[in-house]
């Protein structure tokens, strides 16, 4: 890996670098506080939250997959209009009133995933300033007022499911990882001017959609980023990659969550990825093209294959979208394809190089989410996959605590959020269900919002943050 800053320049920057820093009463990007969907202030949450339930404000929206973030007085959120501008919005935290709309401009709009959108990446902010990102567009900071500091153009990006992966403001830079069928990159930009400070080139990456952590490896401040098929840390100061582990699923969603215990808890699955009847598995190229391609003319194109995973995955296979298939591409694909696993592990600090065979507390293999992020919270582990389907585990052992089914069943693209002693889920059909946060956990309260639901919620400063696809809700007890 290498980085584009001189040598001189990384060492008076690495100087500056400081550990993230919020106030507890705050939620400054998604998943919170180092992306873990916990929070630590100490304010009591209501349990029964709903349409009608401790609502204290609510705000009509246009349409948006973002998560709200939370600082000093203001929520941030990114949306889509009718007239498709790319927005981010300005909330005030005590009322709800939508202070300002700021649009990024565009050439054009990616591809995206028949349920997903343009603003897809939550933002992040520092109290002072707010940086949104859409991959059609780039990236923007603003201070909390809405006036525009800089911006950094990027893509469009060749990827049929768009970009969701959001940045983190980390000390003085902002940090962003974008891995697409071509042109992956991981990315620290400064803070107040948006330049690059460095960027690590992950072309060997096919698209994902982890949004970053910063793990505290046993003092080394590390990017952590979840690729296809390895995960990889990287010094904050340079971008250097200091350590990997491999082995694990060929599509990621999910984001890393670092415990209070100082371990790191990583679950990813991708359909074909299970060691079972339905694994998917790729032939060599030499058979690949021998049964398809038809006119043999050493390429394979969408018409020349079966119905069936080749033909599913052809958009991804086709590295550079031009409608073919090459056999670099295809090889590229089934190597990937072959050596992916999905599972859920366990990395212990103080590890450097490959640590797949030393670090590695342990695995788990049974009810792995496909999106949602696992929570660490008071040393168990809590996840949910589509169905309502709820996991808990003993985060030391990785053994099962409990697995049941919640009381809303539909598919979970939101992940579970944790604060004063309750767990929040939230399924796509706008299905609310609080469990409290013991490993035997059980269902306290239930509530139907009627309406589509893909963001997490935030919970800051006694206040629980929740937006479906038209509304944003804030809930709280009455003080």
């Amino acid at each position: 890996m290498r980085c584009t800053s001189c040598l001189l320049l990384l060492a008076l920057l690495t100087s500056t670098v400081a550990p993230p820093s919020f106030a507890a009463d705050t939620w400054p990007n998604f998943r919170g506080t180092n992306a873990s969907g916990a929070s630590e202030d100490k304010a009591k949450l209501p349990t029964e939250i709903g349409p009608d339930k401790n609502v204290v404000w609510k705000v009509t929206l246009p349409s948006g997959h973002s998560s709200p973030v939370v600082a000093g007085n203001r929520v941030f959120v990114t949306s889509v209009d009718k007239e498709k501008r790319l927005l981010t919005i300005g909330i005030d935290r005590a009322t709800g009133k939508v202070l300002w709309r700021a649009v990024a401009q565009y050439k054009e709009l990616e591809t995206v995933h028949a349920i997903g959108g343009q603003a897809q990446c939550s933002c992040a902010t520092d109290g002072e300033r707010v940086v949104s990102f859409f991959g059609s567009s780039g990236l923007y900071c603003y201070d909390a007022d809405g006036k525009l500091l800089w911006k950094h153009r990027m893509g469009p990006f060749r990827d049929t499911y768009g970009a969701a992966a959001s940045p983190l403001i980390i000390g003085d830079r902002v940090i962003l990882n974008q891995d697409h069928d071509t042109d992956s990159f991981l990315a620290a930009y400064n803070k107040e001017t948006g330049k690059v400070i460095w960027k690590v080139d992950r072309s060997e990456f096919p698209r994902g959609y982890s949004t970053p952590v910063l793990w505290n490896n046993k003092g080394k401040k590390q990017i952590v980023v979840v690729g296809a098929i390895r995960i990889i840390g990287y010094d904050l100061a340079t971008g250097k990659e200091q350590w990997t582990v491999g082995g694990i699923a060929r599509l990621t969603n999910a984001t890393p969550a670092v415990g209070a215990d100082g371990n790191l808890y990583v679950s990813q699955w991708a359909p074909g990825g299970d060691s079972n009847a339905v694994r998917f598995s790729a032939d060599p190229p030499e058979k690949f093209f021998a049964d398809f391609d038809a006119n043999k003319d050493k390429v394979v194109v969408f018409d020349e294959l079966p119905n069936g995973p080749l033909k599913a995955r052809f958009p991804q296979i086709d590295r550079n979208k031009d409608g073919r298939i090459t056999n670099v591409e295809y090889a590229w694909m089934a190597k990937i394809i072959n050596a992916a696993r999905n599972m859920f592990l366990a990395i212990k600090p103080g590890g450097e190089g490959d640590i797949t065979e030393t670090h590695v507390l342990w695995k788990r293999y049974k009810y792995l989410p496909y999106v949602p992020s696992p929570l660490y919270y008071r040393g168990n582990l809590f996840t949910v996959k589509n169905g309502g389907i709820v996991v808990s585990i003993n985060a030391k052992t990785g053994e099962t605590i409990k697995t049941a089914r919640a009381p809303k069943t539909g598919q979970y693209y939101a992940s579970p959020v944790a604060g004063d002693g309750k767990v929040y889920l939230l399924d796509e059909r706008g299905g609310l269900t609080v469990l409290d946060a013991k490993g035997d956990w059980q269902v306290l309260h239930t509530a139907d919002f009627n309406d589509d639901a893909y963001a997490t919620p935030a919970i800051a400063g006694g206040r629980i943050y929740l937006r479906t696809w038209t509304t944003l809700y804030c809930f709280g007890l009455k003080k």
